[in-house]
């Protein structure tokens, strides 16, 4: 039986974070990752931060990685803009919250972990390959088991092998929790489900359009009637020639007042404002004349193809000033008027010869979903079980206070503080829960971020104030009113949150985590102090079928969910819940068709739910 110092359980940043930093130290650790690749299986908004908090320490992705993540990793934009948008049909009115987005952070990048997640097992395989380490992909682990003093791991693709610790970086449905019985399944009020789109916008034309310089970026929040009446609210993130759009909500709001997922992305695009940041050049293709030769027709067909396809990487290209660059030292053309003058010589062509036409519409790529943790609510007191740590979403970890969503940088944290911890136990040979599982958990609880899990934030707190200073009283009503009193006045402020954190998180959010913060407050603010938007087109916005139609899964004939109660209300309504509608009622019970699932574990909490076997199941494109 094989022999290795440390397993780690899941290639997202988290997991990546573990092995480079356990190779940092000098130990030998294996990082097991279901995906075929790196990044195949992981989804996020999303933003990773990186912090220096006034009081404690974090240990931030450059800390893991070094300097070469800011010169060299795949990053997308720098978000310099942080905007908060209450809406109301077209009324919009907007907050700049970007003072409180800068608050303590050293920077915050935008990305798509498809590409960033290689970068990582780039760097942090190379490094663990020296100690003897390394990756090992398509591998999905099914068992661990206690033999005495070895720890037996079992894949469903390998032999089983010897380790002497796990970290256990598996995700928010963590199947290490529920096989060593650290924690419980989540619930519905410990989580928020969030549902997400790619959306494509050249370079050029996305940095117009939201008025940022190259390599900057935006994020915008949105709230107000384009909740549909739920807790929570959308977002849009700028990447480098794209735009992730998406909606967070919490779990048990949409468990109260079903709706599908994609419907909350639908009325986001719905919204003029956003419709309006989507919106691009979009050709349509005109039927072939079939007066033609079938020949004839198959020849035109396979044109037209061709000329889009031409037209769509020179457009690309023409609106990013490296592709322009590029284009002209490789010798293609001579210089950038003679690139613009081709890209109109083909849309000429299409509309000419084939009669193309040209409108305005979005372009959308990807279609996701997934679970997040409220660290609020369900964040793991003791963070271990025997000789497994866990880490970032598997811990119940992340950070969500009001339009501050934090989850990726959270993770690393976690995840250098687990590999530290378990470098210290290899050198005294002690994988005991009260010498390492003890010494873990005392490491996190002191995380700055940790204590924002657990209360507020006076400072952050001002910031937010302040940027909102232009909201009347008399909107956010009498149950606000003394609230925002107490928190405007700098002598009552200090009193007040120490206050509100002596009652705790438990006692405070039924207070402000309401329909009424959400939905209500916003509309009236947009109906009340708002601008009218307008759009220019009307979006042309997928079924659910075809944007799971343009999804890469690998199928696995063998399910990975078994419903256990096909006649339970909470089964009955993931029929709507599901992402990719997986779930349909026939004659009285919920049955299951799993292979449109994208593994987002909505369902976890009343089925049997395990992550695919190795290579199986979703690959995603831009996660």
């Amino acid at each position: 039986m094989e022999r290795f110092d440390v397993a780690i359980v899941g290639g997202g940043t988290a997991g990546f974070s573990a092995l480079q930093q356990l190779s940092n130290l000098g130990k030998q650790a294996i990082l097991i990752e279901a995906g075929k690749t790196p990044g195949s299986k992981n989804v996020s908004g999303g933003i990773l931060y990186s912090k220096t908090p006034k009081n404690g320490r974090v240990y931030n992705v450059e800390d893991v990685f070094g300097q070469e993540f800011v010169t060299q990793a795949p990053v997308e934009r720098l978000i310099t803009k942080y905007i908060l948008h209450a809406t109301s049909n077209d009324k919009v009115f907007s907050i700049d919250l970007t003072p409180a987005h800068e608050y303590q952070s050293n920077f915050a990048y935008s990305v798509l972990l498809t590409k960033l997640i290689p970068w990582f097992a780039k760097q942090a395989g190379e490094n663990a390959e020296r100690q003897g380490g390394g990756i090992v992909s398509g591998v999905h682990v099914r068992g661990v088991s206690w033999n005495g003093d070895k720890t037996i791991v079992e894949t469903d693709e390998l032999e089983p092998f010897e380790v002497k610790a796990i970290i256990a970086a598996d995700g928010v449905n963590s199947e290490l929790a529920e096989l060593s019985k650290a924690r419980p399944k989540f619930t519905p009020e410990e989580l928020y489900q969030g549902v997400k789109v790619v959306v494509k916008l050249p370079e050029e034309i996305l940095q117009e359009r939201f008025n940022i310089k190259p390599n900057e970026g935006a994020a915008h929040l949105f709230a107000g009637d384009v909740t549909l009446d739920h807790i929570g609210g959308g977002f849009l993130y700028t990447n480098r020639d794209t735009l992730s759009l998406g909606a967070v909500y919490h779990y048990d709001s949409l468990m109260e007042n079903p709706v599908e997922p994609y419907v909350l992305v639908d009325r986001l695009l719905k919204n003029p404002l956003i419709s309006e940041f989507v919106k691009d050049e979009v050709a349509i293709k005109e039927d072939i004349d079939k007066s033609l030769a079938t020949q004839e027709q198959l020849r035109a067909r396979f044109a037209v193809s061709k000329l889009l396809k031409n037209w769509g990487d020179l457009r690309d290209q023409y609106y990013s000033r490296l592709g322009r660059a590029r284009l002209v030292e490789n010798g293609r053309y001579k210089s950038e008027e003679e690139i613009k003058a081709r890209l109109d010589s083909i849309r000429n062509e299409l509309v000419g010869r084939y009669n193309t036409k040209f409108v305005n519409d979005y372009v959308e790529l990807e279609y996701s979903a997934k679970l997040v943790p409220d660290g609020k609510r369900c964040r793991m007191k003791k963070p271990y079980r025997k000789n497994i740590l866990f880490v970032g979403d598997a811990a119940g970890r992340g950070i969500f206070v009001g339009p501050r969503i934090e989850g990726l940088n959270v993770g690393i944290d976690d995840a250098v503080r687990a590999a530290n911890s378990i470098s210290r136990s290899l050198d005294r040979n002690n994988f005991a829960e009260e010498y390492m599982g003890e010494f873990y958990t005392k490491s996190i609880e002191d995380s700055p971020y940790t204590r924002d899990m657990k209360e507020i934030d006076k400072d952050y707190l001002k910031l937010f104030l302040d940027a909102a200073k232009a909201v009347p009283v008399d909107i956010v009503k009498a149950r606000y009113g003394i609230i925002f009193k107490l928190m405007s006045s700098g002598m009552l402020r200090g009193l007040a949150v120490g206050f509100a954190n002596i009652l705790g998180y438990d006692r405070l959010l039924p207070m402000v985590e309401t329909r009424e913060t959400y939905v209500q407050v916003p509309i009236e603010l947009a109906e009340k102090l708002g601008s009218h938007t307008a759009s220019t087109y009307s979006c042309t916005i997928p079924t659910i079928a075809q944007r799971i139609a343009k999804l890469r899964y690998n199928d696995d004939t063998l399910s990975h969910i078994r419903i256990l109660d096909p006649k339970s209300e909470f089964m009955r309504k993931m029929v709507v819940l599901c992402p990719t509608k997986c779930y349909s009622i026939e004659q009285e019970e919920v049955m299951l068709q799993h292979e449109g699932c994208i593994e987002c574990g909505s369902c976890a909490k009343e089925t049997d739910w395990k992550h695919p076997r190795g290579e199986k199941g979703i690959e995603f494109r831009y996660g």
